[in-house]
């Protein structure tokens, strides 16, 4: 058995390299070193400094490897309260990966996982940045650089883009802790090497737009077009029907009826018309539908039996009255195919120098946001499975405010919505179709969407609640770096998952002034320094509110 005294050197080393102390436990995929309190030179020298919570230390083994581990907590054991200079310091350290064949010409490959265990009394370094330039090497494969490691500020964190980009991700953390700037930065890092991407950017706020100047095409409710007949039968039952259950029952049953008919009718002159069901996204005549529906409730003379009927009319002629809802139910006088064209829009074919869709949601009346999400999901989703093989468009669907839309509570939210994401986030990988979620709320999020993430960017985060949802549902174990979650900084997160070599903990690239997102928080000290003078502002704020535009 190696001895405690003799020492193995690792692979890499520098002339300031010196041991930190001596492992002294072993368990599984975790050891214990007991920290140096001097120096080889009998001068008082403590190694806590080196044992920082997250610091990266290395073991030689017997078998010519050295292994790599995080530390995760520091414990310091006094045998006496009247003479602390008598105890001892214990550090937990988790193991992650090795360097095999040290020996070997060069600083060698680091791998995941560990072949050969640190003998007890073998002794433990502090990786220097020869180690780290290493572990995180810059990758082979196509790559962005998207920050600089917390443990040596001179190494840069690179992001791989195939993996990251094939496979779905989440980025999640408090609010203040830096989201949408990482979302901003991670975006702008991969479109900027990749300037033909296709990318849809769901932002409920209306703050993205700054951030993608020239790069996006800002798709507004006033610029937007998503029109009625693209609705599958979920989804316009959620909008035209009443919400009382039994009301409900009765209105989707007429309601199918007619607009199958409808469809058929303004259908039955296209030349190779698809069999029309009421899922068809064909266009059809909202006058049509309102037509029938007034003829069936004339049919009828029992004030019971036709209630169903004007509650569909009533519920049709507000949302045409509405401008707010002008985007989905406007004029049907000229109504034309333009699927092809909305698609194009939305997906960026082509991309004419601007691969990323900006939906802003921030003016979409509350009460059908969740509808159009569901709409715009699904129309990714549908086009990429209908695609060629050879032909498919991939598309990275960026869904801001995830937990709105795929709650964890199944009885929360619209079941359209959450179905359409559950959908992709099951099945978009084989269609080219990736998903990235974006939280402040984790544990609000369905537990099934969030394990298919392979790529996690966790920012800061306060709540236990989280920080335990976020450990259940992560890839793979890194206990050492998500202990850091609540002490993180503004701009740091712990990365983990496929999209990188190893999980880090990393410090994200500065973003330009002009580049940043919008601020959803109103400076209150700075508006309240002077009184608002401006005689015209109350009348011209209730002009816009009746108008409904900004």
């Amino acid at each position: 058995m190696q001895s405690s005294v003799d020492v193995l050197e690792p692979p890499i080393k520098d002339a300031g390299d010196r041991p930190i102390g001596i492992v002294n436990s072993s368990s599984g995929n975790r050891i214990s070193c007991l920290l140096e309190r001097k120096g080889s030179d009998e001068k008082p020298r403590h190694a806590y400094p080196e044992a920082q919570i997250g610091s990266i230390v290395k073991i030689a083994t017997a078998r010519n490897s050295t292994t790599y581990g995080f530390v995760d907590s520091v414990a310091l054991h006094l045998a006496s309260a009247d003479l602390p200079g008598a105890g001892y310091a214990i550090a937990e350290i988790e193991l992650f990966g090795e360097i095999v064949d040290r020996k070997s010409t060069g600083p060698g490959r680091f791998t995941r996982g560990v072949s050969q265990y640190p003998v007890l009394g073998a002794s433990v370094f502090a990786a220097n940045h020869k180690d780290m330039a290493v572990i995180y090497a810059k990758p082979d494969a196509w790559h962005v650089e998207i920050g600089r490691l917390y443990q040596d500020s001179d190494q840069p964190a690179y992001l791989i883009s195939q993996e990251f980009l094939c496979k779905h991700s989440a980025i999640l953390g408090t609010t203040g802790s830096g989201k949408s700037c990482a979302v901003t930065l991670i975006l702008r890092a991969l479109l900027s090497a990749h300037p033909n991407g296709h990318a849809v950017l769901i932002d409920p706020h209306g703050e993205y737009a700054p951030a993608f100047a020239g790069l996006a095409e800002v798709i507004t409710p006033h610029t937007l077009q998503l029109p009625y007949w693209l609705l599958n039968f979920e989804e316009i039952c959620e909008v035209l029907c009443s919400k009382d259950p039994i009301a409900r029952s009765r209105e989707v049953g007429i309601l199918k009826d007619h607009i199958v008919a409808a469809k058929r009718e303004l259908a039955h002159n296209i030349p190779n018309a698809p069999n029309i069901t009421v899922d068809t996204p064909v266009p059809y005549r909202l006058s049509t539908l309102v037509q029938r529906l007034s003829e069936g409730m004339g049919k009828l003379d029992k004030p019971d039996t036709s209630l169903p009927y004007l509650r569909l009319l009533t519920a049709i002629e507000a949302y045409q009255a509405d401008r707010r809802y002008g985007f989905m139910f406007s004029g049907d006088l000229t109504v034309r195919d333009s699927m092809a064209q909305i698609v194009s829009r939305l997906l960026r074919i082509p991309v004419d120098g601007k691969p990323v869709t900006i939906l802003d949601m921030s003016a979409i009346p509350s009460e059908i946001i969740d509808v159009v999400v569901s709409l715009v999901c699904r129309i990714v989703f549908d086009f990429a499975v209908w695609s060629e093989r050879s032909e498919a468009v991939p598309v990275l669907l960026v869904c801001d405010e995830a937990h709105r839309y795929i709650p964890a509570d199944e009885s929360a939210g619209f079941e359209a919505t959450r179905h359409a994401i559950s959908r992709i986030a099951k099945e978009g990988r084989k269609y080219g179709v990736s998903l990235c979620l974006v939280s402040q709320r984790p544990s609000e999020i369905s537990e099934t969407a969030l394990s298919q993430c392979s790529t996690v960017f966790a920012l800061r985060m306060a709540s236990e609640k989280d920080q335990k949802f976020v450990r259940g549902t992560l890839p793979e174990s890194a206990s050492a770096l998500l202990n850091t979650l609540p002490a993180l900084r503004f701009q740091e997160a712990v990365v983990i998952g496929e999209g990188i070599t190893h999980p880090m903990r990393i410090r994200f690239l500065d973003l330009e002034e002009r580049y940043r997102p919008r601020g959803s928080s109103v400076n209150f000290p700075k508006a309240w320094e002077s009184d608002f003078s401006k005689s015209d502002f109350v009348a011209r704020t209730i002009d816009r509110w009746r108008r409904q535009q900004r």
